[in-house]
């Protein structure tokens, strides 16, 4: 079998950085069009909480705080296996598979907000994360 480009684990990363930047988008789309309608002068928001009373549509910037929670653990981890010059077909199907998952989780939460679909999204992919770590510790520990 080929061996994988140095490279091919490390592009992952850059999709999941690319998914934060459309939710910024959408964020900012959202938020700048709530404020227009309702002439929410942009010095009223200058406290989370000031945002949380006077903002209704918070389904972006929820999604964009939770793009750095759990995906922190999935950057460190690409990272890693980049540094360690791990060469492994198993850790790139799951690091596309989390991003995969999360992907659908920010179109979930972004849109229509389903509470159940978007936990199963969430859920499935941190469960992948947890095998990505997994199989990252035994590559270590081969080495």
């Amino acid at each position: 079998m080929a061996s994988l480009p140095a490279t091919a684990i490390l592009w992952p990363a850059v999709a999941m950085a690319g998914l934060t930047f459309l939710v910024w988008m959408r964020l900012y789309h959202l938020r700048l069009g709530e404020m227009a309608r309702k002439r929410i002068d942009a010095q009223a928001l200058a406290g989370s909480a000031d945002a949380a009373r006077l903002l209704v549509d918070t389904r972006a910037s929820d999604n964009f705080r939770n793009l750095f929670e759990v995906p922190v653990l999935f950057y460190a981890g690409v990272l890693l296996a980049a540094q360690a010059g791990f060469d492994d077909r198993a850790l790139l199907v799951l690091a596309w598979l989390f991003v995969g998952l999360r992907v659908v989780h920010s179109l979930v939460q972004c849109t229509v907000n389903h509470v159940m679909t978007r936990f199963a999204a969430y859920a499935l992919a941190t469960l992948v994360l947890m095998a990505f770590w997994a199989r990252t510790a035994w590559l270590l520990w081969l080495a």
